[in-house]
Order: structure tokens, then sequence, then C-alpha cells
């Protein structure tokens, strides 16, 4: 059997998304594979798995939720039976959304989600349109649920020096196995936190990084974005501390699997740590330092947009440095702190001297 020794992480990411897709197929009508084919080049592997794993709802709910459809088992359905979808059912999809039971388990799914698993459905019937193998986009009839924008989530430079203490003192480690815990995974962890604070990464960029996209001369690193592009980014000397202290560790460690070998951030188990193990690191650091926010990885992100907007006050350095492809993206996300920089920047307009008495 090959090795994928020379396989980086996305490369190994996107063959376990497809083989995930190929099988997915298989419970989906045949038509689908014809739509995955088609959208291929313009999406990536985890998107298109994102796509058949909310198809396999629409068409349950089809197969489940209406009389009309019942009696055709999923893979069986046509493209026929596809253009007998109307408004009223995508409608009462996004109600069905709201709650449902698939083999015995519950889900709901709030207005994002719903919108979401909505587009996709939209993105099928429009494809199929679009070839004229449907005489119509249902879909375009039916209005996309309202996502209303939150207020950013995000540290404080008090919370920001808190969280950092945390991993580095241990704190809240009562036991001793608690502190032989620590003990191997303190380096780690701060460098975890400091990079996600300092650069803003997402997390899967994050897990991706292997010690040869390191560059400490010119406190650089590469990574790969959304979509496969490669992309450098620069880093303070202070993350580069964080770093190096985590990289004197690393270099003694020989992860267990080879394809690991070159992974820069290791779990306990020596192999590349994942995303679910980094997302339960940083929901345990910042439960300590910050208990009523709900810091996540992508808050981290927040908080590093927010500190570079604040600095820079240029929406299109923050859209750059981040990878939004769209600069409205970043606008919609730190439109708050604008109006805040607004206002500042009004009071210290001075159109008349005051004299003095």
């Amino acid at each position: 059997m090959a090795k994928n020794i020379s396989k980086s992480y996305v490369e190994q990411r996107d063959e376990k998304n497809t083989i995930k897709l190929r099988q997915m197929r298989d419970n989906l009508p045949a038509f689908c594979s014809e739509f995955f084919i088609g959208i291929e080049n313009k999406t990536s592997p985890l998107t298109r798995l994102a796509y058949a794993q909310d198809l396999i709802i629409f068409f349950t709910y089809l197969h489940n939720e209406l009389p009309e459809f019942a009696e055709i088992e999923i893979p069986l359905l046509t493209l026929a039976d596809l253009d007998r979808v109307t408004a009223t059912n995508l409608e009462s999809f996004l109600d069905y959304l709201n709650y449902y039971v698939i083999d015995g388990k519950s889900y709901k799914n709030n207005d994002k989600a719903k919108a979401r698993k909505l587009a996709t459905v939209r993105s099928l019937l429009r494809y199929f349109y679009k070839k004229d193998k449907i005489s119509q986009n249902v879909a375009d009839k039916v209005e996309m649920p309202k996502i209303y924008t939150k207020n950013i989530i995000r540290l404080n430079s008090n919370e920001v020096e808190k969280l950092l203490e945390v991993a580095d003192n241990g704190e809240n480690a009562v036991s001793l196995q608690q502190k032989n815990y620590l003990r191997h995974t303190r380096l780690r962890d701060v460098a975890i936190l400091t990079l996600f604070l300092g650069t803003g990464i997402r997390i899967s960029e994050l897990v991706g990084i292997n010690i040869k996209d390191i560059n400490f001369k010119n406190n650089s690193f590469s990574i790969t974005r959304k979509g496969g592009n490669q992309y450098i980014l620069y880093f303070s000397n202070e993350v580069a501390t964080a770093l190096l202290d985590y990289k004197k560790l690393r270099e003694k460690i020989k992860p267990i699997d080879e394809k690991d070998s070159d992974a820069f951030f290791l779990s306990l188990q020596n192999r590349r740590i994942t995303t679910r193990a980094v997302q339960n690191l940083v929901k345990k650091y910042a439960k300590i330092a910050s208990p009523l926010k709900k810091i996540s990885p992508h808050k981290l992100r927040s908080t590093y947009g927010t500190n570079l907007y604040e600095q820079t006050h240029d929406i299109y350095i923050v859209a750059d440095v981040l990878g939004h492809k769209d600069v409205n993206t970043t606008k919609k996300h730190y439109a708050a702190i604008s109006e805040d920089i607004r206002k500042n920047a009004s009071t210290k307009i001075k159109l008349r001297n005051k004299k003095e008495e």
C-alpha cells in the first residue's frame, strides 16, 4: 500500500472528503452525481460533502413527509420527480428544519443553518434548470430566512492576557494528573493560542501547518486558504517566541504515523492535532479566562480582526489578512467598529479655537 508521506494535510483531507462523498452518493438520487461533477471546478471536496449532507436531509423530507413522494425510495427519484417539487414544498421544508427526527435522532436548525440548506437545494435546482433538464426553478420563489447580524464576540486586552496566562501557568489544574498533563501540553497550547490571536488564521489552516511552512528568519509562514490557494502571513516577535518554545519540544517527538512526520502541532497521541482537539483546548482555557463569553477559535480570529482594524482603520487590509474573498464580508462583521471609529473621529474635529477669557 502506497504511503501518503509527500501529501499535504489539505490533500489528505480532500481525499478523505472525496471518499465520504462517493459513499454518500449511494443514498442520493442518481442525478446528484451529475450535479457534483458539474460543480467540481468551482467547489472544494469539503463543500460538496456539505451539499451531500444537506441534500440527504432534503430528500428524506420529501420521502417521509410528502405523500406524493412516499412511494419512491430516495435513490430511485428522477429529474421528473425533482420537477414536481413546488415552492410550497420548499417552504414546508424550512418549517420541517425547525425540528425533525432521522434514525431516531432529533435535530434542530437555526435560521443560518436553514438558509444554508435552502441554498444547497437552490444550487441543485438552478443547475438542472440551466441544463434544461427541469422546467422551472421554484426555489427562486422562496424567500431565504432572514439572518440577523450579531455583535462580534471577542476578547478585550485584559481577557487576552488572562487567557494566555491560564494556558501558561496551568491555572485550575488541581490534581497531579492534570499537572502532568499540562506539563506536556503547556508550550503547545500557548503557541496555538498565541498564533490564533497574533495572526487571525482559521482553525483548518492552523492544524494544517507543517514544520517546513514556518520561516523564523523573517517571521512568516505559509498556509493553505479556502479553495487551496497558498498564502504567506507574518507574525510578531511575541508569536515567534511562543512558536520557537514549542518547536524545541516538537523536535524531540516522533509521530507514530509517517504521514504526520512534518505536522507542526501534535496531539498527545503524537498525531497531527485535530480541529476538534483545538476547539476543546480553546474552550477549556476560555471558560476560565472569560466565563461569560462563549469563545471558540473563530472568536479568537474575530479578536485579531478587531485589533487589526482598530490599528489600521483599513477594511481592505483586514479582508486581505483574514482571507475574505469579498470585502463586504469583512465590512459586515466589522461595521459596528467602523461606526465607533467614525464617532471618535468626529469629536476630534475642531471648527473654532476657544478664546481665552
